[in-house]
């Protein structure tokens, strides 16, 4: 019988060797020293989490400004329409999760692609001629950041590339980075209502390009592309022979004299994966309950991208089971009364802001058609003591305590955000805070000029 034997040399401040005997059929054969290891602690973050960015966290955090003491704080910087409780969801969508809760039957995990019966709600919620969906059409996920999370993870590999709106939600750049893929920022034009620029991202499309995203209606810029702009977008995608994942978590989010047409609807040939979810129009962000609808008539996608957002949702056990049993009920019986009201109010916060801000000197607002924001152009030159957006807003902050987003946050500069979702009367005294600050800073041409020759 072979034995084994290892015997351990050291002391002090030196390693530890390992002296090595291996003893077989009675003779004994030495294989030497070997150095050991000594443990040491080496705990370091992962290069993902290196990668991981947030420009508005990393813009707002270094915003090192207080508020002015005598002005109660006005923040217009947040999309989370639930805030200052002016937007409450509709009773019927809060019943239903009550009562799903109370049935005791949704405790438990859930297929990571979501309950067959709650995908099949969705989709016959979303399906129609131009675009048909079934459940086999439908992955649920914990809201629609994860949703595009997922659609980017199965579209793209690190080392190839995205076409991402400017300006444009920060998310989008935040995920491709941490996964490594590269960001390729196509330019929105404010002249003409935020259309994209198509020539630019037409050139902007390689060999490595995964995909190209398509956020209508627009987070920041509250803007929605007509039918014929969007079948221009078709039109290059296919061509170049790029599928399209379509941020649309705040469709039929669009005011009376606007019309919404889901993306999918106007082509038969780019495959899409259209990302969406309760968060905006139900006015329920915090319960995490987002889709994609995989759209994919000529079959490009095939199995392998479904079998691909398949393993990706196993990753985690996809969203809320409660809010889940509550969805067929939250789709099909909120009444269209609540939608209207919602759209009305955020219609009459849009021209009410956006009436007050043109008639200030030095800033150019854009009127938007949909979504919760408004872009306002600063006029920097009228504005020579600011160096950017970012120094104009905090000023705003310190002086007026009013918080708007600086759009270097979206890739953006010089223009900042407005939040509508607030109550009337904030938004009325928020413009007329920003008139005051605007008034006392505001140079005219030649004023300005005398400044800029004084530094």
């Amino acid at each position: 019988m072979d034995s084994y034997l290892i015997q351990v040399n050291g002391h002090g401040d030196h390693a530890p060797m390992l002296d090595v005997h291996l003893k077989t059929n009675g003779n004994s054969i030495s294989l030497g020293k070997v150095k050991g290891r000594k443990p040491r602690w080496a705990v370091r973050a992962s290069e993902m989490s290196k990668k991981t960015f947030n420009p508005v966290r990393a813009i707002v955090d270094s915003m090192k400004v207080e508020p002015n003491p005598k002005k109660a704080m006005i923040s217009l910087s947040l999309g989370d329409p639930t805030v200052f409780g002016n937007l409450p969801t509709n009773d019927e969508v809060t019943r239903a999760v009550k009562e799903v809760l109370d049935s005791g039957r949704y405790n438990g995990y859930a297929p990571s692609v979501g309950y067959q019966s709650c995908r099949e709600a969705v989709a016959a919620y979303y399906n129609c001629p131009e675009a048909p969906l079934e459940a086999q059409d439908v992955i649920l996920t914990s809201g629609c950041s994860q949703a595009i999370e997922l659609a980017l993870a199965v579209l793209a590999n690190p080392g190839q590339n995205i076409l991402v709106p400017r300006p444009g939600f920060s998310l989008y750049k935040t995920l491709a980075l941490s996964m490594g893929i590269e960001v390729k920022l196509y330019n929105l034009l404010p002249e003409k209502a935020w259309e994209i620029d198509l020539k630019h991202l037409e050139s902007l499309v390689d060999e490595k390009t995964a995909c190209l995203i398509v956020n209508n209606p627009s987070n920041p810029c509250g803007s929605v592309f007509s039918k014929s702009h969007l079948q221009k977008i078709l039109a290059v995608a296919s061509r170049q022979c790029v599928p399209i994942l379509a941020d649309e978590i705040y469709g039929d989010m669009v005011f009376a004299d606007c019309k919404y047409e889901p993306i999918a609807t106007l082509s038969t040939n780019v495959p899409i994966l259209s990302c969406g979810g309760l968060a905006k129009r139900w006015l329920v962000p915090g319960w995490r309950m987002g889709w994609i609808l995989i759209h994919d008539r000529r079959d490009i996608f095939g199995n392998e991208i479904r079998d691909g957002l398949l393993r990706l949702s196993q990753r985690i056990l996809g969203p809320c089971t409660i809010v889940q049993g509550a969805l067929e009920r939250i789709l099909h019986r909120t009444p269209p009364e609540f939608y209207h009201n919602t759209l009305s109010i955020l219609k009459s916060n849009a021209d009410l802001c956006y009436a007050a801000l043109s008639a200030i000197p030095g800033l150019q607002p854009v009127r938007p058609a949909g979504a919760m924001y408004l872009m306002v152009e600063i006029e920097m030159e009228h504005f020579p003591e600011f160096e950017n957006d970012v120094e104009f807003t905090e000023r705003l902050i310190s002086e007026q305590s009013v918080f708007c987003l600086p759009a270097t946050c979206f890739e953006y500069p010089n223009f900042f955000r407005v939040v509508i979702t607030v109550p009337e009367e904030m938004i009325l005294e928020a413009c007329s805070r920003i008139q005051e600050f605007c008034e006392m800073h505001y140079q005219g041409a030649e004023g300005a000029q005398d400044l800029e020759c004084d530094k």
